[in-house]
């Protein structure tokens, strides 16, 4: 879980550097350790299947950081935090539509090989990638509307960022015992 937690690094820098005018920096910081845990992971001989958040984190960053050097007035800007979820969202429910859900590889990497094959890992894989992409959905959405009607709000906004990775990341941990309580009885 901690290996899992790392690739979301480069998110939660970003989310603390880019403020206002920061913004450039955040995505220059992001994309390097973007970057670095792609790196890191690869010569560890993690498949990248089981890096798609972290793959899709560079593709974000190498994106923002060139908005953000070549606009740097972009009216993108007070919505860094909405578009980071609507990033993540499309990025979840894309590994869903190609029906590949990112949490796939990183289970796979969890579990024996016998299972992976098996209708019921395919199922709780794709529950969870549903519950991480409502909630990114959610995240985008509540502060897109929360940064262009109460755009100084710092505490909402912080707690919508909190409790829409908390709660899938808590739902991540426990949906696979309560599956395995299911399936023993």
């Amino acid at each position: 879980m901690i290996r899992t937690l790392l690739g979301f690094l480069p998110w939660i820098v970003y989310a603390v550097i880019a403020t206002g005018d920061e913004w450039r920096y955040g995505a220059l910081a992001g994309l390097v350790i973007a970057v670095g845990v792609v790196a890191v992971d690869r010569r560890a001989g993690r498949k990248w299947d089981e890096m798609v958040i972290e793959s899709s984190a560079v593709v974000f960053f190498v994106v923002t950081a060139l908005i953000s050097f070549m606009a740097p007035d972009s009216p993108l800007i007070p919505y860094g935090p909405a578009l980071v979820n609507a990033w993540l969202a499309l990025t979840t429910w894309g590994s869903l539509a190609i029906r590949k859900p990112f949490t796939l590889g990183i289970a796979r990497s969890m579990t024996a090989p016998e299972v992976w094959q098996t209708p019921r890992f395919y199922r709780a894989n794709a529950v969870i990638t549903s519950v991480w992409g409502a909630a990114f959905t959610a995240a985008a959405v509540c502060l897109a509307l929360l940064l262009h009607e109460a755009p100084h709000a710092t505490g909402l906004v912080i707690a919508v960022k909190v409790v829409t990775f908390v709660a899938p990341a808590v739902f991540t941990v426990r949906y696979p015992k309560v599956l395995a309580a299911r399936y023993a009885a």
